[in-house]
Parts: structure tokens; sequence; C-alpha cells
């Protein structure tokens, strides 16, 4: 599945027309951020994924979307079922990324 970059704007209507939502934060700057990338657009088209819907928001660009989540430090991540936030952390192991997505 595609990755739909998010703002501020579009926050909300992203979580409100997906029931189940991953969200990366991330900054232009993030040497982490920028290595997790290749990892998050991989599991983005796992069949076991195939019904979550993954969001990429620019921390530093977007602190509205930033707040909703608490984020702290980069990259973060956080899921969110039916809009309402399940569980986020920052985290640069993929194992630890999956069992966030397990959560859906």
């Amino acid at each position: 599945m595609a990755i739909i970059t998010s703002n501020d704007t579009s926050f909300d209507e992203d979580l409100k027309k997906n029931e189940k939502v991953v969200v990366k934060y991330y900054a232009d700057w993030c040497g982490s951020c920028k290595l997790f990338s290749p990892k998050y657009k991989r599991l983005s088209d796992d069949e076991r994924f195939r019904d979550i819907s993954f969001l990429d928001v620019n921390a530093e660009h977007n602190p509205g979307a930033r707040k909703m989540a608490n984020v702290d430090t980069l990259p973060f991540f956080a899921v969110f079922r039916n809009g309402v936030l399940v569980e986020a952390k920052s985290t640069t192991k993929e194992d630890d990324f999956i069992a966030l997505l397990e959560k859906l």
C-alpha cells in the first residue's frame, strides 16, 4: 500500500477515513528516520499489514499532528484505531515496530 503523506491540515481526516493507522513521525535532518524509511516502505507493502494505512508526518512542520501522539524524539511511531491513539513509541528496531503494528 502506498504511504500517505499527512500534515496538520489533513491529519484528522486521514485518521477518520482509515480504521487502522500507523504514523511515522520524522524530520528531514534525522539520520535514523532516513535509515528506517526503506523498512517502513517494505512493511507498508507486506500482506500481513494490508488493512493498515501507513502515514508519514514531518514532525517539525506539523505540531498539531505531533501533539496528538506526544512525540518527544525521532523517529517516532504511533498507532491509531478509529482515530484513537492505541500506543506510541520511539524505536529504530524493525521487530519493535512490527510488535506495534500487531497491536492493531
